[in-house]
């Protein structure tokens, strides 16, 4: 009924930069906010930035200043500019939707996750 894609995951040399972006589809009625975690081998799953549609923003502590969430609602798109990437960052970005169906049933989406690896 509904799915999140995910592009722009990649490697990139610490110091570089990478612009991470997501379309939700489907039979969407509203959408509460999108954001983006991450999950690195071995650790849990944490939130990196989140959007809400009002447009208020927040960042995990070790993204803030490099990473920017923006929001284009009319294409129901929340994109990620990962600026002076380091290695530390490197991980699995997943997408994620709180929204309401248009038969009025809430759901939480998440994407397929797409691998982000700083490296020289």
């Amino acid at each position: 009924q509904v799915q999140l894609v995910e592009s722009g995951g990649g490697l990139v040399q610490p110091g570089g930069s990478l612009r991470l972006s997501c379309a939700a589809s489907g039979s969407i009625f509203s959408i509460y906010a999108m954001g983006w975690y991450r999950q690195a081998p071995g650790k849990q799953r944490e939130l990196v930035a989140a959007s809400t549609s009002g447009g208020s923003t927040n960042y995990a502590d070790s993204v803030k200043g490099r990473f920017t969430i923006s929001r284009d609602n009319a294409k129901n798109t929340v994109y990620l500019q990962m600026n002076s990437l380091k290695p530390e960052d490197t991980a699995v970005y997943y997408c994620n939707a709180p929204l309401t169906l248009r038969d009025y049933r809430y759901l939480e989406v998440w994407g397929q996750g797409t691998l982000v690896t700083v490296s020289s």
